[in-house]
């Protein structure tokens, strides 16, 4: 059973109605915890790769429809968006028209398979929290949900250990705040434990394309779910070059010792390598978090590894109440379902387009998907309009909180199509039609508003 904070950890789980699979994964990540792994990928230990190009691969339409009617589309579903001040999915939030992120997800499926013939089952990984919010939106959708396949499952949930001593922490203030979600990395956890990754098996599919629900451009597409089923490969990611709002983010690299792909995280990189992680020319490429894999490899895998893929650790040392900076430390085991590319010998990346990596983090990028700089068609796919994505930065203290950001775009965003840049650092709301272009600085140490009409550019002291 281990040490007595490994004992209690269980206990606890098994308390809660964990799955056996979940804990016992927990359990592997405990004892090397214990052992003091850090989990740290040090830049002498890597070394930088490139890749294939989308852009420079041509697939047969036959071959398209033939993989992705062997598709089945996840969807990363789990989060809240407390950093925005929301208590409930952050996919609920108003994208434009009054349709969120979980509708456009729901009809850019639905137009997929009328337009190619596919079933195209789309599942949601949920958490205990974002369940019954979810199914409460998708619910008009009477025909999304494909007969023999679940809508959602669950993600598993883990203890909080103490820093001190790893034991399991308690905070009776709010005893939710003792628990903890293992990272997206908990996916192929939750896949083999619900029995799901057998279920879709059985059912006659073959690959899954997964992706996190803030993300509005990772749709299906047939030419990606083309390449990956006739590379053979068993998991493949797509990457982005990255940009300077990329600089502090995690990196694709290669590592020396046995040539396997890794996916280096901040939290996994030695302070010394700091700069090397944000160094662009060396490390070119990011993750998009759209994965790709072989359902009937990672069943093979997966059992080979009796249940526990072996990813690497990631330890996030918080506080137990993250809005309480002196409430006791904690660490959090976390794993990145990304990382699995090092599990499989023969995994594969491709390089694509920007447009298919539009994650929405802060107000910061809801401003700038709420605005014209994107345009939604039919498919309700998103089409960027112009050649480059404005550079948004916003006054935290009036617009990090979704409630205070909507106050000041009350009539919507405005144009952000000519924008080169936008900071505001004050209080300033916008009237109807306001037009951004350029580079555009406002400020001021009192309440501002723009008039309605108003086209800014140059910098503006507001």
């Amino acid at each position: 059973m281990g040490s007595p904070g490994l004992r209690a950890a269980r206990e606890k789980m098994k308390a809660a109605g964990v799955d056996e699979v979940a804990i016992d994964t927990f359990a592997h990540y405990y004892r090397l915890l214990e052992h003091g792994e850090t989990g740290m990928i040090p830049e002498s230990t890597i070394e930088p790769i490139d890749m294939e190009s989308l852009a420079d691969v041509e697939v047969a339409d036959d071959v398209a429809a033939e993989a992705l009617a062997a598709t089945v589309v996840i969807k990363l579903n789990g989060g809240l968006g407390t950093s925005m001040g929301m208590d409930r999915a952050k996919s609920l939030l108003c994208v434009r028209r009054g349709l969120s992120f979980l509708d456009i997800i729901a009809r850019q499926v639905l137009h997929l398979r009328k337009q190619h013939g596919a079933t195209l089952p789309l599942i949601f990984m949920n958490s205990f929290r974002t369940s019954g919010d979810t199914m409460d939106a998708v619910a008009r959708y009477d025909d999304l949900q494909v007969p023999g396949l679940p809508l959602e499952f669950l993600q598993n949930k883990e203890p909080k250990l103490l820093a001190k001593d790893l034991s399991p922490v308690t905070w009776p203030k709010d005893p939710d705040l003792e628990w903890c979600p293992p990272g997206h990395g908990d996916l192929y956890t939750a896949l083999r434990g619900t029995g799901l990754l057998d279920q879709m098996i059985e059912a006659g599919y073959r690959y899954a394309f997964v992706s996190n629900s803030d993300n509005l451009g990772a749709v299906p597409d047939p030419a990606v779910a083309g390449w990956f089923a006739s590379s053979g490969a068993p998991f493949a990611i797509e990457a982005v070059r990255r940009t300077a709002s990329d600089r502090k983010g995690g990196h694709f690299a290669r590592r020396k010792s046995d040539g396997r792909l890794v996916l280096r995280e901040t939290a996994q990189t030695l302070d010394e390598d700091k700069a090397a992680l944000g160094d662009l020319d060396r490390h070119r490429y990011c993750s998009t978090n759209n994965l790709w894999f072989d359902l009937v490899a990672m069943k093979q895998a997966l059992d080979q590894r009796e249940g526990i893929l072996g990813l690497p650790l990631i330890k996030n040392v918080k506080t137990v109440d993250p809005g309480d900076p002196a409430s006791p430390k904690v660490v959090q085991v976390e794993t990145a379902m990304g990382a699995a590319i090092e599990v499989f010998e023969e995994a594969r990346l491709i390089e694509v387009g920007r447009d298919r990596f539009v994650p929405v983090k802060t107000t910061n990028d809801l401003l700038v998907l709420r605005s014209d700089v994107y345009d939604i068609g039919a498919d309700f796919v998103l089409d960027q309009v112009g050649d480059q994505l404005p550079f948004v930065d916003l006054d935290e203290s009036f617009y990090k909180l979704v409630g205070e950001f909507d106050k000041r775009f009350p009539e919507g965003a405005p144009s952000l199509r000519r924008a080169q840049r936008l900071r505001i650092g004050g209080d300033v709301t916008f009237g109807h039609g306001v037009e951004i272009v350029g580079d555009v600085t406002l400020g001021g140490r009192s309440a501002q508003r723009i008039d309605a009409g108003a086209v800014l550019s140059g910098d503006a002291d507001a």
